[in-house]
């Protein structure tokens, strides 16, 4: 790993596995848009366009137990001018956390880029009370504070 940091041993019972939205079936696809929604709606309490058309394009990383959808996050591939690889829609079901799921995602995420993209730089707008979290990842701050959907975030990149 380019950062140094080994992944955490997370419950062997646990399936991670990428897809493309094409490859998820109804049921898998409706299950992590209901975390994704749980989280970002309903938990945080914030309005916002969900589908927001960038799921097309993206990679999902989706942690299942079993049946049941408990992490996911997607990875979008550089557009237009950018030259970066944006992580973003990191999601942990609420009875997960504090199992290191984020951390293991987040580091099969930065490794995926690396493979996938190896001459991009890696950029996410982080919920800023997560700004240390990702900075122990290698993720570095990059411009100022900004208010998206009524929540302060701060774009860092590795």
């Amino acid at each position: 790993m380019k950062n140094g940091k080994q992944q955490q041993p997370v419950d062997s019972d646990l399936r991670w596995r990428w897809y493309v939205l094409d490859e998820m079936k109804p049921r898998l696809l409706y299950d992590m848009l209901a975390l994704r929604e749980a989280i970002f709606v309903i938990e945080q309490n914030c309005i916002y366009q969900e589908l927001d058309g960038l799921d097309k394009a993206a990679q999902h990383l989706l942690v299942t137990e079993g049946k049941v959808v408990i992490a996911c996050l997607r990875v979008l591939p550089p557009a237009g001018q950018q030259a970066c690889v944006r992580i973003g829609r990191v999601a942990v079901s609420s009875s997960w956390r504090k199992h290191g799921i984020a951390r293991s995602m987040m580091l099969r995420a930065i490794e995926k880029v690396q493979q996938d993209y190896p001459s991009c730089k890696v950029y996410l707008a982080a919920q800023t009370y997560l700004k240390e979290f990702y900075q122990s990842l290698g993720f570095q701050v990059c411009g100022d504070e900004f208010l998206e959907d009524g929540i302060q975030h701060v774009p860092m990149q590795i």
